[in-house]
């Protein structure tokens, strides 16, 4: 299988091929950038430097590439690729895995997902959107709570996210992005703040039907102190989890999205005050940073099954929930992320923790 990984050399990038290493030995990446700088980190088996995506010459590039390397399949793993190969994705010389386009463009505003899944009965958090500055107030008065969650409608990474205590507070906020940032206050919404646990749900699908679906809990933020929201989507601590009515309802979340879907669809929940999971945003089309969590743990690796699926491959897997405990995964900067089972994390470890008592004692 000859694999075509786009973004190469970087984090997602080189997880991605080390996921696919790690569940075919077979596979033959190759890796693709616009940027000679992150390609030069790729880990790829062979490397490609494309013009940029905005460039006149990148489609022509890129058929290129797929057509020197023989290559078979794509795999984009941001939202800017996916949708970027969704549209070239009759022309482009080799198989894409990605669900309808227009699948892509709805789960890419948070608002109007949040319309479809409720319409469908899917558990979500509370939202309206702004119009301008001057809905602050009112929309504050009809959420009715202390503590509301202001965020753009579109975007990742928590970009424009944070929790306001008062309408104030959220204009405050709303008008710096507007003249710091360029960017318009109806581009906001304002929600329900969900207090409560932080998970997320990968699942694979073909036709409608769910192959492939596990949980984990994020446990602490990538940098999520220097965030204003003090939370980020990308974890820095994170470990696998069994959670039936988080699995349940990811599962109804992308089953609202359309009939006979397909792809590989990133669910982000988080309980409210009662502890129901609710759904805040679907990555559709991709992994999530993560992705080694869901590759290296568990009966069956994500994303090996991921590219037999796209490639036409018979796979038969009794239950879809592959659930595995007390798995974690550890990431910070320059360093690659590790994967570890709770009985390992103390391996090698030597404890030269001091008690409070014994401390006290030797001051003494």
């Amino acid at each position: 299988m000859r694999v075509l990984i786009p973004g190469a050399g970087t984090g997602a990038g080189n997880s991605l091929i080390r996921s696919l290493r790690a569940g075919d030995r077979g596979v033959v990446t190759i890796g693709c950038h616009d940027d000679r700088f992150f390609l030069k980190k790729s880990t790829a088996d062979a490397n490609y430097l494309l013009p940029p995506p905005g460039h006149p010459a990148y489609a022509a590039s890129l058929r290129h590439a797929v057509r020197v390397a023989g290559v078979e399949l794509v795999i984009p793993n941001t939202d800017p690729a996916v949708r970027r190969f969704s549209t070239l994705r009759r022309g482009l010389g080799c198989r894409v895995f990605l669900p309808p386009h227009a699948v892509l463009t709805l789960c890419a505003d948070k608002y109007r997902l949040t319309g479809r899944l409720a319409a469908h009965g899917v558990p979500v958090p509370e939202t309206y959107p702004l119009r301008n500055r001057r809905d602050v107030e009112a929309v504050f008065d009809r959420l009715g709570r202390r503590r509301v969650w202001c965020r753009l409608r579109t975007g990742g990474a928590s970009r424009g996210a944070v929790p306001v205590a008062s309408a104030a507070q959220a204009t405050a906020w709303i008008r710096y992005w507007e003249e710091m940032r360029g960017v318009p206050a109806h581009a906001f919404t304002l929600s329900e703040y969900l207090p409560g646990r932080d998970f997320a749900c990968q699942s694979l699908w073909r036709d409608g039907r769910l192959v492939l679906i596990k949980t984990v809990e994020r446990l602490s933020y990538f940098g999520g102190g220097s965030q204003p929201s003090g939370v980020s989507s990308i974890a820095a601590l994170a470990k696998t989890v069994i959670e039936p009515a988080v699995m349940d309802v990811s599962r109804r979340a992308v089953e609202a999205l359309g009939a006979r879907i397909s792809g590989a669809f990133s669910v982000d929940l988080k309980e409210n005050t009662r502890g129901v999971p609710c759904v805040t945003e679907i990555n559709a089309g991709r992994f999530i940073t993560m992705m080694n969590l869901f590759d290296l743990t568990g009966r069956h690796n994500m994303a090996a099954t991921y590219v037999r699926l796209a490639l036409g491959e018979r796979v038969d897997i009794a239950e879809p929930y592959d659930a595995a405990v007390d798995h974690y995964y550890v990431r910070d900067v320059d360093t690659v992320p590790a994967v570890f089972h709770a009985d390992d994390l103390f391996a090698g470890i030597r404890d030269a923790r001091v008690s409070a008592t014994r401390s006290s004692h030797e001051r003494r």
